[in-house]
């Protein structure tokens, strides 16, 4: 019996560890909006995007990640390739922070620790919650009152990770998010001065950047005895 347990410890060492499931680490790259203002290009970083991100690892195909961002939104339509939002002249920066939750999809196995799986293409699914600035109401003086205001929005993207170093990971990806409101511009059909656009177009946002991650934690090994 001594020498079946050590042979199923011997397996598990040998075999289990070698998958570390746990990543933790930084995000960095820019943001860019689509919507009423400014140019309508999907990919056009203009503003310094940040965060931190979390994975753990459910097999070599599939990771549970979460991630925390944020970054200042910004638009002119002196950029704009379109005449009309050109001649019209309008622009805004709005701060949003955002928390996400969802998948992410390896096309390859990933294993940081077998030098033939460190490398891999994926995509990623979330539900994401945010956070970002809205105006209220505004006075004779054209002055503005300011709110706040928590919305959803659906994150979906692609990438490339790739192992670095003993237990670090580089990753790039390029995440779109859709969301269920207009007014991140401070698009505002009750006041006059911010009716613009296409009430019918909800706004996007877009992370284009990398990660850099730490890897740790190994699953256990289970034995069933008979």
């Amino acid at each position: 019996m001594k020498r079946v347990i050590f042979f199923i410890a011997f397996i598990c060492i040998t075999t289990t560890s070698n998958a570390q499931i746990n990543e933790v680490g930084i995000i960095a790259g820019g943001s860019n909006y689509i919507g009423d203002i400014g140019p309508e290009y999907y990919i056009n970083p203009n503003s310094f995007m940040g965060g931190i991100i979390y994975k753990w690892n459910a097999n070599p195909r599939i990771a549970l990640r979460g991630t925390f961002t944020f970054t200042q939104l910004t638009s002119d339509d002196v950029n704009a390739t379109n005449n009309e939002r050109y001649e019209r002249g309008i622009r805004f920066n709005n701060s949003l922070k955002e928390l996400a939750l969802g998948l992410e999809f390896n096309y390859f196995e990933y294993n940081l620790d077998d030098f033939r799986k460190t490398k891999t293409p994926y995509l990623l699914i979330e539900i994401a919650a945010f956070n970002y600035k809205t105006i209220e109401s505004v006075d004779n003086n054209s002055n503005y009152e300011y709110g706040s205001n928590t919305s959803f929005a659906i994150p979906f993207g692609i990438g490339y990770k790739t192992k670095l170093f003993g237990d670090f990971a580089l990753a790039i990806e390029v995440r779109a998010r859709y969301t269920f409101i207009d007014d991140i511009d401070y698009n505002n059909n009750e006041i006059a001065s911010l009716t613009f656009g296409n009430p019918n177009s909800n706004d996007w946002y877009m992370f284009s950047g990398f990660s850099l991650v730490y890897s740790f934690g190994r699953p256990p090994c289970y034995a069933t005895p008979y």
